[in-house]
């Protein structure tokens, strides 16, 4: 077997690099490729790539498993506000074992089980990325959920410990609470002390949801103002986690208590809602906006902080991402249309 070729960026690779490699016999190794933006996935397929190196400070994992998120469907269409070069691999989050590292690295050896965290890159049998993009797994997560772990879990605690300060006691409603990141928020909300009322979009799901921890479930289908309202009293929600957006985010404003705090994480409806500010004045409420990966970019002392208790709420049972469903990598297509079509409960992770 010839030495693999040299890496030419995080996740990426030019297809005359690729063809080289392949005419110089260098050793394989299977991917989801991206070579097209389409609105319908048919830009995707499963592709052989040339093995590469790591370089300085970099690490060569095996990938055991890698999550799906809605970054990864967005980027295929180029609707994401990073946008790679195509072709690309897409993939923000996994989890394995390193196979070998680069110049420079040190407290990584090969065997080690890490969690991956990169632009792109992970829906892969294997993937080159920055020592400094991998965390040690943490203790009772299997690769699976380790694969859909960060992402989901420091979203939850930058969105309620950090933003929102929630209080032992308070009201909190989760919307998209079957998703990966609204079923972390209620697992941190459960056991922060709050109330936990979590919406969804049916039933089914939201049974899901009460088994990891939500007090209360309501369908959004029904409506969930009076019915918020009639479950804390009159008051309303003190927090409401939103990563839905549109009418629900509008119908928020409607049942949120004086002084509440509303948490704007997405907008999977699709409709970017727009604030009245004369309730915001009335209530006396904040609007706040989450962004957890920015967070600890601007501060890292602080993010360093949030990961490491994001591992020990790991290590304590805190956390548990959910797996509905585990997916071979030439499945992966198929994995990304339960996404578009909001059939995932938790996560669906590639097992390549």
């Amino acid at each position: 077997m010839k030495a693999p070729v040299s890496p030419t960026s995080m996740g990426e690779f030019s297809p005359e690099a690729v063809e080289a490699a392949r005419r110089a016999g260098a050793p394989t190794y299977r991917a989801l490729v991206c070579a097209r933006l389409t609105p319908d996935l048919s830009g995707l397929s499963v592709e052989d790539l040339p093995v590469r190196a790591p370089g300085p400070g970099q690490v060569r994992a095996r990938v055991r498993a890698a999550s799906l998120n809605f970054p990864d469907l967005l980027m295929t269409q180029g609707g994401y506000q990073f946008k790679p070069e195509v072709p690309f691999v897409p993939g923000i989050e996994g989890a394995g074992e390193v196979i070998e590292t680069g110049p420079g690295v040190e407290g990584l050896k090969p065997g080690d089980r890490i969690m991956l965290h990169s632009k792109t890159g992970c829906f892969a049998q294997e993937m080159v990325l920055p020592a400094s993009s991998t965390r040690a797994i943490p203790p009772g997560l299997d690769f699976a959920q380790a694969a859909g772990f960060k992402a989901a879990a420091v979203t939850a605690y930058v969105a309620l410990v950090r933003r929102a300060n929630l209080q032992p006691g308070e009201t909190l409603l989760v919307h998209g609470a079957s998703g990966g990141v609204g079923m972390a928020a209620v697992q941190l909300g459960r056991h922060l002390g709050a109330t936990v009322i979590a919406t969804g979009g049916s039933q089914e799901k939201l049974d899901v949801v009460q088994a990891n921890g939500a007090h209360h479930t309501l369908v959004l289908a029904n409506g969930f103002r009076e019915q918020v309202k009639a479950l804390t009293g009159g008051r309303g929600a003190d927090v409401i986690f939103d990563a839905v957006g549109g009418d629900v985010f509008d119908e928020s404003l409607r049942c949120i208590s004086w002084g509440g705090r509303l948490l704007v994480i997405g907008f999977v409806s699709g409709r970017i809602p727009t604030v009245p500010a004369n309730i915001v004045l009335i209530k006396g409420i904040s609007v706040v906006g989450v962004r957890a990966g920015e967070y600890g970019r601007r501060d890292p002392p602080k993010g360093e902080e949030n990961l490491r208790a994001i591992d020990r709420l790991a290590a304590e049972g805190v956390f548990r991402p959910h797996i509905c469903a585990r997916l071979r990598l030439d499945e992966a297509i198929d994995g990304l249309r339960m996404l578009a079509e909001r059939r995932v409960v938790g996560k669906v992770v590639i097992e390549p």
